[in-house]
């Protein structure tokens, strides 16, 4: 079956040209003009993608995207008429993976979504750290931790990853950030911070006695490894 697109936008011609670009390139679309109907539609039936406008007339498109960040890590495209880079920023920190500021090219908004959804799904390899303590499966991108599965955002997948590929080795704010997030110049490294706070908390919430994350002040982090 296609990969499924929801766009999410009010103005029917620009929804429409996006909607050719998309079908040319083999995905089938959802096409709805409010905030809500669209987050309506995820719940109900799940989408690969959303390309979301941020100025609809319900609600705005960062409120949508924090909706959706509640119980989705769908991917997001934010559609922009906005050129301050402080709202670029906003719509990056609330979990949007790219972004693309009106007028457009509908052609570079469906290379933009093929871009997103090849990166969201190429996981690491399956990986284990000491004696099993993390597993990971790189295809279903979960990660059981004591044999117990983690429920994680696609970031905090990409994050706690990452240093499972690398036990002891410490990793920067910024190299953390080049490697789990696609804009990294657009985001603040508090980011990775707070990324690795709800790690931590859901780690200890398997076993409140360990805590493998290790911080390294004014430098980054690591996974301690076993043992």
């Amino acid at each position: 079956m296609p990969q499924r697109i929801l766009i999410i936008e009010d103005e029917q011609a620009i929804a429409d040209t996006l909607i050719y670009a998309l079908g040319t390139e083999g995905y089938g679309t959802e096409h709805r003009l409010l905030g809500r109907d669209g987050l309506e539609l995820v719940r109900a039936d799940g989408v690969d993608l959303v390309v979301l406008d941020i100025g609809l007339p319900d609600m705005n498109g960062f409120d949508v995207c924090r909706e959706l960040r509640r119980d989705s890590d769908v991917p997001v495209l934010f559609l922009t008429a906005r050129t301050d880079e402080i709202d670029r920023i906003v719509g990056l920190e609330l979990g949007a993976d790219d972004y693309v500021v009106k007028p457009f090219s509908p052609r570079e908004v469906a290379v933009r979504v093929r871009t997103i959804l090849r990166r969201v799904g190429a996981g690491p390899r399956s990986a284990a750290l000491g004696e099993g303590s993390f597993d990971i499966d790189g295809e279903r991108r979960t990660i059981r931790y004591l044999g117990q599965p983690l429920d994680l955002t696609r970031y905090e997948y990409d994050l706690l990853s990452t240093m499972v590929a690398s036990p002891g080795r410490v990793f920067s704010r910024a190299q953390l950030m080049q490697r789990v997030w696609a804009h990294p110049e657009h985001s603040l490294e508090r980011t990775v911070d707070t990324h690795i706070k709800t790690l931590r908390a859901k780690l200890r919430a398997v076993s409140g006695e360990c805590d493998p994350i290790r911080t390294h002040r004014g430098i980054g982090y690591s996974l301690q490894p076993a043992g």
